[in-house]
């Protein structure tokens, strides 16, 4: 067992200008306000300025987090940012956060895992704290999902939106409190069986081009239903705890229908479910660092709280946190 545990110092995010409400989509592809919320919970999303790049939303967001961790970009050796929609195929989004932010040390690099992009992050972050190897990571979901939507498929481009969330992390040695800060268990799962359920047509390598994003809504909430529920039970039979334990639950906000089904399915009340699908609409890998900063900043989660993290994304991959902030 590892004598060092992750803690969360703040969180911080950032979401562009531009609102593009139902209303407005209604307009642009064949479907209506009352046909997303019923289906998806979500009213309006963000999308980024034209040469807004998923860098610069993601910086933003850096910039809070390490402000409301109080302390100096320069305390950061390691950043981990997850994302989709990179700025370029090469190099990392993350290094261009890096230079930005002026830091010089460590390492950075991207991950991607589509919506459970910051599942990932956090828990390869994590890991490296707790070897010891890195001491502050910066954690980053961003996205700009915009620019992969096909706008004349209204299964798809009614339900994304583009934001960042950011969280540092310190690596703290274990002293024995019963309720200790910090990360407590992560899971990573993955089953690339199902990658034609949900992917982006296009890439570098098989057809030269960025490719619009496809999916089977359907087989996705078929999946995450069940998929989100078994990486949930092992994080929390890991941990020693029940649901009814959990003070906040913040899931990857996907679709309100999926949220409403797996809070139920654990018996978590409504009112301790963090939701912003409703403003934000998916934001794949910002959505829960998105959610967390929200909620971190109207009070809703405060220092010692039990916090559930949980996601799914296009692979299938699929994932859960257990954490005590």
């Amino acid at each position: 067992m590892s004598t060092h545990r992750s803690v969360i110092l703040g969180c911080g995010s950032y979401l562009p200008e531009r609102v593009l409400s139902n209303s407005e989509l209604a307009k642009m592809v064949d479907t209506s306000d009352e046909w997303i919320v019923e289906r998806t919970g979500i009213r309006e999303r963000r999308i980024a300025a034209e040469g807004e790049c998923t860098s610069d939303l993601a910086i933003a967001a850096s910039r809070r987090a390490i402000e409301n961790a109080e302390i100096e970009a320069g305390e950061i050796d390691l950043i981990v940012l997850a994302t989709s929609t990179p700025d370029y195929t090469f190099p990392a989004t993350a290094v261009t956060v890096q230079a930005e932010l002026g830091i010089t040390q460590g390492a950075a690099f991207d991950v991607q895992a589509v919506c459970t992009g910051f599942v990932y992050a956090i828990s390869t972050a994590n890991a490296f704290l707790q070897s010891g190897q890195h001491t502050r990571a910066l954690v980053i979901g961003a996205e700009t999902f915009s620019r992969i939507l096909d706008w004349e498929d209204r299964g798809t481009c009614v339900i994304f939106g583009d934001g960042a969330g950011a969280v540092v992390l310190e690596g703290r040695k274990l002293n024995g409190a019963a309720n200790e800060r910090g990360i407590i268990t992560t899971r990573m799962r993955a089953d690339g069986r199902y990658q034609d359920k949900l992917y982006v047509d296009g890439g570098p390598s098989s057809t030269q081009t960025t490719g619009h994003l496809r999916m089977e809504g359907r087989e996705v909430f078929k999946h995450a239903v069940v998929n989100i529920a078994s990486v949930m039970e092992e994080a929390l039979d890991e941990a020693g705890v029940d649901a009814k334990d959990v003070d906040w639950f913040v899931p990857h906000q996907a679709n309100k229908r999926i949220l409403d089904g797996t809070a139920r399915r654990f018996g978590i009340p409504e009112e301790r479910v963090v939701v912003t699908v409703d403003r934000h609409g998916n934001t794949s890998a910002a959505s829960i660092p998105l959610a967390l900063d929200v909620a971190q900043k109207d009070g809703r989660i405060k220092q010692g709280d039990l916090v559930l993290m949980e996601a799914m994304g296009g692979g299938f991959t699929w994932g859960a946190v257990l954490v005590r902030w």
